[in-house]
């Protein structure tokens, strides 16, 4: 049976936490203010590692197939974090609670029942298996910290990624302690903007905390060449990449990365090199370059100055440095990636497309990674609002995720998609 025909029931939770799918009421979904039913073409199985959220202080809406009218069941709604790899197209309808608390730093997509099995309204826009840990152990992932502790007692860098493993179960750490895939690198203890979704530091009045804890020291590039060394043996295909969740902006310690990057070429170290940046500060691109960078990874949640302003925060930059960034770094022959924070309504509107369209034209960007953007939908909507970037008319109507996907490539030539950094070709122990 084509899926085009699902028409998934609605799922909530009652007062115990137990959820159940609505015997009458249909699945809605959000898209930035509007409450729609899903496209038929936009639903797929919830995903092998994903998670059911309960919404607190939020009811459940379903569509009355009878009457064609949204109805509030007054249950708890209840969302899905896919997992990665995915892109959510829609978010979850629900009525929200004058009361109601913030969120957590999360993405909330829709999900509804059918068939059997839950479905959400997503796109799986790479299928790198590189966060998928079905199957493997916790032991095994301790067995690897360990070994590491072990090998480098000394090396900060490690004692802080295994921790990262094995407390907060972050998937780049448990990568690191496996040996396989993309190394993370956290470097920097401070950052230049004051991003309102930032996992690793959040204003006490904020509402929510910060899902990460920051790192509390600048690695020396001894220890990050060390921990760069040990993963290029371990992995045929290494990435290595600055810019982590738990840190702030790896490009305030430019200098220490470029060091360290230098240390790794010099002793013949091979694999991408990348950094997670915002890309505030376009004058370091080329030290980087120098050094034996491959790529850069821009994040940004819109082409629009004034929704990124109101997003980033920025505290000594502006948007015009970003731009500036992207455009030096493909000038010095490195791999330009956007790491697009996607919310299903606003950035796929046509506005938001035109100005995030003409961007990466301008910038000759290379791959978009098409992640969720964490955050409570009404606090984003509130940020979009306040920037005066966009009126509810450009609000009221959004193409789609895979309308968008298509219009950026054929508008941009030789664009990528992805989820997760990739790994270059171009894996050379040194650069002149």
């Amino acid at each position: 049976m084509s899926a085009t025909k699902l028409r998934p029931r609605l799922v909530y939770a009652d007062a115990t936490g137990q959820i159940y799918d609505h015997p009458d009421l249909e699945m809605l979904v959000r898209r930035g203010s509007q409450i729609t039913p899903p496209r038929p073409d936009e639903l797929i199985p919830l995903p092998p590692e994903s998670e059911l959220f309960l919404l607190p202080g939020r009811t459940a809406l379903g569509l009355d197939p009878e009457t064609g009218q949204v109805e509030d069941v007054g249950e708890t709604a209840v969302a899905a974090f896919v997992c990665p790899g995915h892109t959510l197209s829609a978010q979850a309808a629900y009525a929200a609670a004058p009361d109601a608390p913030v969120l957590p730093l999360f993405a909330y997509g829709a999900v509804g029942f059918a068939r059997d099995r839950f479905y959400v309204a997503a796109t799986r826009v790479d299928n790198d298996p590189r966060q998928v840990f079905t199957g493997i152990p916790r032991s095994r992932i301790a067995k690897g910290a360990s070994a590491l502790l072990r090998k480098f007692p000394q090396n900060r860098l490690v004692a802080h990624l295994a921790r990262c493993a094995l407390t907060y179960c972050c998937p780049a750490a448990r990568n690191l302690a496996l040996g396989r895939f993309e190394a993370p690198l956290p470097t920097s203890r401070t950052c230049n903007a004051r991003c309102v979704g930032c996992l690793s530091l959040q204003d006490p009045d904020s509402g929510f905390p910060a899902t990460q804890n920051r790192i509390t020291f600048t690695p020396r590039p001894e220890e990050i060449a060390q921990v760069m060394a040990e993963h290029g043996r371990r992995e045929s295909r290494p990435i290595f990449s600055f810019g982590q969740g738990c840190e702030g902006e790896p490009l305030t310690e430019a200098a220490t990365l470029a060091k360290a990057v230098g240390l790794f070429r010099k002793d013949g170290g091979r694999g991408t090199v990348n950094v997670n940046t915002n890309g505030s500060l376009p004058d370091r691109v080329e030290d980087l370059a120098r050094a034996g960078f491959d790529s850069v990874r821009v994040s940004l949640n819109s082409g629009d100055e004034r929704l990124y302003a109101a997003y980033y925060r920025p505290r000594s930059y502006a948007f015009g440095d970003v731009r500036e960034f992207m455009a030096r770094a493909k000038a010095a022959g490195l791999f330009v990636s956007v790491n697009l924070l996607f919310f299903p309504g606003v950035t796929d509107t046509e506005a938001e497309y035109a100005a995030l369209a003409g961007l990466l034209g301008d910038t000759g960007a290379d791959f978009v990674q098409l992640r969720n953007l964490n955050l409570d939908p009404e606090l984003y909507l509130r940020v979009v609002g306040e920037s005066g970037a966009r009126s509810q008319a450009e609000l009221a109507a959004c193409m789609g995720l895979a309308n968008f996907m298509k219009r950026l490539s054929e508008d941009c030539p030789g664009l990528r998609f992805g989820y997760f950094n990739p790994a270059l070709p171009l894996a050379r122990p040194e650069k002149s």
